[in-house]
């Protein structure tokens, strides 16, 4: 790729995420190569990559593609400046508001202020405007908006989990933007579990420790993503139960997410599950179709407004909607590939394009159940909780609702027996396998459980 072409990329990248974001998170980046279908950048900071990546990189590899580069995946490698040999803490720059409290960007060292940590990119994309409800995040979204007129609340903290692309990390932008309109006098630090503990390494290497503890205790709302990152790390835990407990004894916010519920991250102390678990815990669920479409009708209002008013086929959102199911950034990522090219080709969005030109997305796409959301149809179902089904029980109306999901898994997931079995509450594959066979046999002999399967299948396949 020339430099004219990333030069182009870039150009499209700033009409798409805003300047704030361009200048903080895109700027930094170098471009320093394709090698076997990876797309190279040198990066000043871990920070900055991995937040790229989580945030940028499906719009970065749209258009490179429509660009006509052959790249699969997008690698960033941390390029020291010349003359250091520390770790680097941050960016050179001051950012200009840095006089009240409140900072847009990467972060620097520990020192005393809180100028140095990092805000919430305030995008105008991630709103509580342009989060679109529906049934599997009505709740978290609720609580959200609560938390976000920030006053006191009876919950805390806010636990937001589920799985990639459901909204957590939207949400809890929101909040941070909803914030500064109402209370700007806020100090509101968001933050990765791997950049706390990061931080935290390097005030203990710097013999700062202190600062480091009396910093992140004159926070009025924290929050950290991706929690379950700091599992088996212990001294990391430590000062995070610490800095927990402080904040909330000072009648401070925090928000939390995380990609599973707390109970349920591996290696993570128990009081510190039993904190996490003490506020308000809510499941984003997986979407359904009629909240997928909802998410394409308004992104379609964007992309038209960024690439003019191509045509669209009747019919093609809803094929989207029905064959992208796992992730909304993958699929709102498919409507702007389409948008793209076919603003480079001058043709109509049809069916027949959108088959071609994501013909890896869909394909990638299909098949695509996981064991979670197979759990929860089947406990939903029967009316039963999902603790039952994966903890010990074993009376007749758990025993079989279980058994049903197991050979679903078997059926519908490529996991195999001792996966599933873990993932019922760490069983034998035994057991996995007697259920599944139990289920066949009664489906010959039992209309009902037949017609059970029948109904939960076409129910997760669609």
């Amino acid at each position: 790729m020339t430099d004219k072409t990333w030069g182009k990329i870039r150009d499209e990248l700033r009409k798409t995420i805003g300047k704030n974001n361009y200048v903080t998170w895109i700027e930094p980046l170098e471009y320093s190569g394709l090698k076997d279908g990876v797309a190279h950048f040198d990066v000043p900071t871990q920070f900055i990559g991995d937040w790229v990546s989580r945030n940028f990189t499906d719009q970065i590899l749209q258009l490179m593609r429509a660009s006509g580069e052959p790249v699969q995946r997008i690698a960033f490698d941390v390029k020291k400046p010349k003359g250091r040999t520390s770790a680097p803490t941050g960016s050179s720059k001051e950012a200009p508001d840095c006089e009240k409290r409140r900072r847009i960007g990467e972060p620097s060292g520990i020192g005393g202020s809180l100028a140095e940590l990092p805000r919430a990119p305030l995008d105008p994309r991630f709103t509580f405007e342009s989060f679109v409800v529906g049934k599997p995040n009505e709740l978290a979204f609720a609580a959200a908006k609560r938390v976000a007129k920030g006053g006191p609340v009876n919950f805390n903290p806010l636990f937001l989990y589920g799985g990639v692309g459901l909204g957590k990390t939207h949400l809890m932008l929101a909040i941070a933007h909803e914030l500064q309109l109402r209370r700007p006098e806020l100090a509101v630090v968001y933050i990765s579990a791997e950049q706390f503990m990061y931080r935290f390494i390097q005030a203990l290497r710097d013999q700062k420790a202190m600062d480091f503890k009396k910093l992140f205790r004159s926070i009025d709302v924290l929050m950290v993503d991706d929690v379950q990152f700091i599992s088996g790390k212990n001294s990391t835990q430590e000062e995070f139960f610490h800095t927990f407990n402080a904040l909330v004894d000072q009648n401070k916010q925090i928000i939390i997410s995380a990609d599973r519920a707390p109970g349920e991250i591996k290696n993570l102390e128990e009081r510190i599950k039993s904190r996490l678990q003490c506020g308000l815990v809510v499941d984003l669920h997986p979407t359904d179709f009629e909240l997928r479409l909802g998410i394409l009708q308004q992104k379609l209002a964007r992309q038209r407004a960024e690439y003019g008013d191509i045509a669209i086929a009747d019919g093609v959102l809803e094929f989207l909607a029905h064959r992208i199911s796992a992730n909304v950034r993958v699929l709102e990522g498919a409507l702007t590939r389409l948008f793209a090219f076919a603003s480079l080709v001058g043709r109509e969005i049809t069916l027949e394009m959108a088959q071609e030109c994501l013909s890896d997305i869909l394909r990638a796409s299909d098949r695509k159940i996981s064991i979670e959301e197979i759990q929860r149809k089947v406990a939903e179902h029967y009316n039963i909780r999902l603790s039952d089904m994966i903890g010990p029980r074993r009376m007749r109306t758990i025993a079989r609702p279980r058994q049903m999901a197991m050979y679903l898994a078997k059926q519908l997931t490529s996991r195999s027996l001792p996966e599933i079995g873990r993932r019922f509450g760490g069983r034998d594959h035994t057991t996995v396998m007697h259920g599944v066979r139990r289920i066949e046999d009664l489906m010959a002999t039992d209309s009902q459980i037949a017609d059970d399967v029948e109904l939960l299948r076409r129910s997760l396949e669609g």
